[in-house]
């Protein structure tokens, strides 16, 4: 899955997309309030770490002007700001969580989880249907109660495809969820994803539709 890492501290910035990407993610990361506004401009992120002390425009700004162009991509603010004022404008502004700095990276790649589920409607770490059903803590399918390891990219391509059971997802809508900037993306790279799994889940676990996209069944 993508996340967008808006940090402006280049020691900071640097190891947590490096642990964010050791965790199977792929990070996106600026380091100033006006990359960060466009960056969600141009969408396809799961969600947004961000950080309130920023050049060029403040944290609470960007999620300001996000909130108020109908941006719902879950946002988890990390900063320093330690002062109840400050949390509680965030939150009122529209930030689904506030983790202080510094913290356990565990910690966050579980908060990250929570506000996740939250924006799928879930309770808990399973979505999906009753015969396809992704967990969010062991980025494990379960396929009619038999559960299969999936690659990072196959994790993120499913949890695309399960948000909406039935909806159909384009190439590009597809490529937005799983690839990051500087990624190599080849124009059958889809293609090829999903042929392997559907050699893990089932030929027609996920299905094409012609000149339109893929789906998974409702």
């Amino acid at each position: 899955m993508r996340v967008l890492l808006v940090e402006d501290d280049e020691m900071i910035g640097r190891s947590l997309k490096q642990a964010l990407e050791g965790a199977g993610w792929s990070a996106d990361w600026v380091r100033d309030g006006e990359l960060a506004h466009s960056a969600l401009g141009d969408g396809g992120y799961t969600c947004v770490l961000l950080d309130l002390g920023l050049p060029r425009q403040d944290g609470t700004e960007v999620l300001r002007r996000a909130r108020e162009r109908g941006d719902a991509t879950p946002v988890l603010v990390l900063t320093a700001r330690d002062g109840l004022d400050d949390r509680i404008h965030s939150l009122d502004l529209g930030a689904d969580d506030y983790l202080l700095k510094p913290f356990e990276f565990r910690e966050l790649l579980a908060r990250m989880r929570a506000v996740v589920r939250r924006r799928d409607g879930a309770a808990h770490s399973l979505i999906g249907t009753a015969a396809l059903q992704l967990d969010l803590t062991t980025r494990e399918v379960a396929v009619n109660g038999v559960r299969e390891a999936l690659t990072a990219r196959e994790f993120a391509l499913l949890h695309a495809l399960l948000e909406r059971p039935g909806a159909i997802l384009s190439r590009e809508q597809l490529e937005n969820r799983i690839y990051g900037w500087g990624d190599e993306v080849t124009s059958n790279a889809i293609d090829v994803l999903i042929h392997g799994m559907r050699r893990k889940l089932g030929a027609d676990a996920i299905r094409n539709v012609r000149g339109l996209g893929w789906r998974v069944a409702a």
